[in-house]
């Protein structure tokens, strides 16, 4: 049996100089979700992106999936996979630093 998958560019060459979170995801149909974070280009004395993944029954409500932040503090490809997450997704992010800007990508790969 061939299994479906679908990753989705939640973010396309963003800058964010703010805290921000991520549009919802539907993704009840995964049995699997993998987030990928590709920062381009970090700026700032002390720079760095905090991403904590939140979950939804309903996309409008939101909580924290459970795991610890991951604080990213350079360029690079970043990943974590989410597994038992319910319906949607969507990534809590915290930019912190002086003057902090941070430019990347955001992907979800989700997998039956």
């Amino acid at each position: 049996m061939v299994r479906r998958s679908f990753t989705a560019v939640i973010e396309k060459n963003a800058t964010w100089t703010s805290d921000f979170e991520t549009e919802p995801y539907e993704a009840g149909w995964a049995s699997e979700a993998r987030w990928f974070v590709r920062i381009l280009e970090m700026k700032g004395n002390g720079a760095a992106l905090s991403v904590t993944p939140q979950i939804s029954p309903d996309g409008l409500f939101w909580c924290d999936e459970g795991r610890e932040q991951l604080v990213l503090r350079g360029p690079g490809l970043y990943s974590f996979a989410l597994r038992d997450f319910g319906n949607w997704l969507r990534l809590k992010a915290r930019v912190s630093g002086g003057e902090p800007s941070v430019k990347g990508f955001i992907y979800l790969a989700l997998k039956e």
